[in-house]
């Protein structure tokens, strides 16, 4: 469990010393729901800071920060340039496209 929460890895990508991948999901999964999961971490982390081996310090960069549902797909201003927007009106209007040179 401490192997992907530290690489970021997907749970398939478990090497395979450490079993099946999906039984230790299903393990991570109950001691995160139980609370088992959250204990260990503040016993090692009471026990590490009883010994001066944790350094308190937290970096914020802008992969965190999440934008809103809309700024992805924003429409531009002004008039559409490109084929690609003929495209997509013609799909989504249920029109076949015109031949070329046909505006």
């Amino acid at each position: 469990m401490l192997w992907r929460l530290r690489t970021g890895a997907r749970w398939r990508d478990l090497p395979e010393r450490y079993g099946p991948w999906q039984t230790v999901y299903e393990r991570f999964a109950r001691w995160e729901v139980d609370g088992t999961r959250a204990r260990l971490l503040e016993h090692v982390q009471v026990r590490d800071d009883a010994v001066s081996r944790v350094e308190w310090a937290i970096s914020v960069d802008s992969t965190v920060s999440r934008a809103h549902q809309h700024a992805a797909g924003a429409r531009k201003k002004g008039n559409p340039t490109g084929t690609n927007w003929r495209i997509r009106n013609a799909r989504r209007l249920g029109r076949p496209l015109a031949g070329p040179g046909a505006d």
